[in-house]
């Protein structure tokens, strides 16, 4: 088989750094391009680290993006521009943001995850279904720590879980979006689903979805103790998309959940 010539975004990064790592391993893979947002006279395993543009866009089959969403949406219009495939494992998107992602994916295949851990989007699924089994006497909450170099809060899988609850309940997930609390010991339930985020150490990521009617308490959790499952997750995401027609896809999708 052919290997998938690939483009890492933002490969300085934590997790840029972390899928170069992880490509090393898999046979599937060829190295083509690396891009950061801004100069650099470096190379990493005989790749020399440069800007966005077409020209090296052209050699690729499919981009790989950890970055920030204004680098993002620069790697999508090259991309549309191109027919290349993205994996996008970028967070910190706005509704607006969200909406012209799907654009985007009516004319290229896109896969984006707020969390490419397998583990994480099992969670998810099962996040979903507690949503819908408890029903209207139960409130909820979601609890989440990440290293003290994360930015964004609540993190994207936060995020993502929170849509979890939104779906289960069949309601929308914005009107159900309620406060963000960052660094707090505790934190409330609320009618909405709030949120509490904790920026430490080297915590590589934990998650905790929370349901209580006042009389007892079901919670669902995920620790992650090694960066790999999400490179790992996102080469997997990349071999899954090769094949695929434009559309918006995610992890689910990968997973074959319902």
């Amino acid at each position: 088989m052919r290997k998938i010539k690939l483009l890492v975004t933002g490969c300085m990064g934590r997790m840029g750094q972390q899928i170069v790592t992880s490509v090393k391993k898999d046979k599937n893979f060829k190295l083509t391009a690396l891009t950061e947002n801004k100069k650099i006279n470096k190379k990493i395993n005989g790749v020399k680290v440069e800007l966005n543009n077409e020209k090296l866009f052209k050699k690729v089959d499919l981009i790989i993006d950890f970055t920030i969403p204004k680098c993002t949406f620069q790697v999508l219009k090259i991309a549309t521009k191109l027919k290349k495939r993205v994996v996008i494992g970028t967070t910190g998107f706005t509704k607006k943001e969200e909406e012209l992602i799907k654009k985007f994916s009516k004319r290229i295949p896109i896969l984006k995850a707020g969390n490419m851990s397998l583990g994480i989007n099992l969670l998810m699924y099962l996040t979903e279904i507690a949503s819908s089994s408890l029903g209207k006497n139960f409130l909820s909450k979601i609890f989440e720590i990440h290293h003290k170099y994360k930015k964004d809060y609540p993190s994207g899988t936060a995020l993502m879980l929170g849509k979890g609850i939104a779906v289960g309940k069949n309601k929308n997930f914005y009107n159900l979006l309620g406060k963000k609390y960052l660094n707090k010991k505790t934190f409330p339930y609320g009618k909405k689903i709030n949120f509490n985020s904790i920026r430490k150490g080297e915590i590589i990521g934990e998650h905790e979805v929370k349901f209580s009617n006042g009389k007892e308490i079901i919670t669902l959790n995920h620790e992650a103790f090694d960066r790999a499952l999400y490179s790992e997750g996102a080469l997997s995401a990349a071999k899954w998309l090769i094949n695929k027609k434009p559309g918006l896809y995610s992890m689910r999708s990968l997973m074959n959940f319902k």
